[in-house]
């Protein structure tokens, strides 16, 4: 049988389906790409879990890569042990945390717990834009240091750097990880989250941000089992809580109590069962407001 000649209807007919079968076949790859990733700056590893634990977990099981910086050593948090001892464990047991939530890697930075005001923020930062440009997160998570009466130090000092990092992300800055290879890179969502406690009024939600609530009830007994990992922190915490109760309470006891009730909190003002909260800013449709401010209206 001859081969069909150059522009009869038979060698239109296969350039066509050569063609449609490319496009499938782009269209396929395109809809495979794997989600962009998530980086999560934290003081420790705790921090993170209790306050985005759940939603996390859902990000990391939909093909995210969940990348956590803890910034603290977390040397303080134990009864018993010595400072040393209590980093190791803090740290292996935040890694099997980690694990079981499904993260992709944990990177201890071993700042001093409970004394990050001694550590320059620019220095903090730059370590945060580092990470920014390795990784290059779709989404970026840390703690909300706007919340009212906040006691925590290393809270409110690591999520107020965390959140002037993106400002730096021109390949302009920090010059010399551009010439190594790593150009500007920024998220493109930004998920402020709350560890110990509800939102209240007049804490999120204005201006570029709205609050965002995720369903956590799937998550949620993994979220639990991931925090009753952290044994040896688990253990200094309840211990403060027996001492000024007077209770007799178990570690397993709080732990699932705080969490579900923090859930049920959460979603409570947007009709969902179990919920974590966060002030989140993304990308909003239609023009920016500066330019509709001198827009004329039909």
């Amino acid at each position: 049988m001859s081969a069909p000649r150059k522009g009869s209807p038979l060698m239109r007919w296969n350039g066509l389906a050569r063609s449609v079968s490319t496009a499938l076949l782009l269209a396929s790859t395109a809809f495979a790409q794997p989600k962009g990733a998530v980086l999560v700056i934290a003081p420790s590893m705790r921090d993170c879990i209790f306050g985005a634990g759940g939603t996390l977990a859902a990000m990391a099981a939909e093909g995210r890569a969940v990348h956590v910086v803890v910034f603290g050593n977390e040397e303080k948090a134990s009864v018993h042990l010595g400072p040393a001892a209590t980093r190791l464990a803090n740290n292996e047991e935040g890694e099997r945390a980690a694990k079981l939530l499904g993260f992709r890697e944990v990177l201890n930075l071993g700042h001093k717990s409970g004394e990050m005001a001694y550590i320059s923020s620019s220095e903090m930062r730059n370590q945060v834009m580092a990470m920014t440009r390795l990784y290059k997160p779709e989404i970026l998570f840390f703690p909300d240091w706007y919340l009212h009466y906040l006691v925590d130090n290393d809270i409110y000092r690591v999520g107020r750097m965390a959140e002037e990092s993106p400002y730096g992300g021109s390949s302009l800055f920090l010059q010399d990880l551009t010439y190594m290879g790593f150009p500007g890179a920024a998220a493109r969502q930004y998920y402020f989250y709350s560890p110990y406690r509800p939102y209240r009024a007049r804490e999120g939600g204005e201006g570029q941000a709205s609050m965002k609530q995720v369903d956590i009830a799937p998550q949620i007994d993994r979220k639990i089992a991931a925090i009753l990992e952290m044994k040896t922190s688990n253990e200094a915490h309840v211990a403060g809580i027996r001492a000024r109760s007077g209770r007799r309470l178990t570690t397993e006891e709080w732990v699932r109590s705080f969490v579900e009730e923090m859930a049920e909190a959460a979603g409570r003002r947007s009709g969902i069962k179990l919920a974590e909260e966060f002030n989140h800013l993304g990308s909003r449709g239609g023009l920016p407001e500066h330019v509709l401010e001198r827009a004329r209206k039909n």
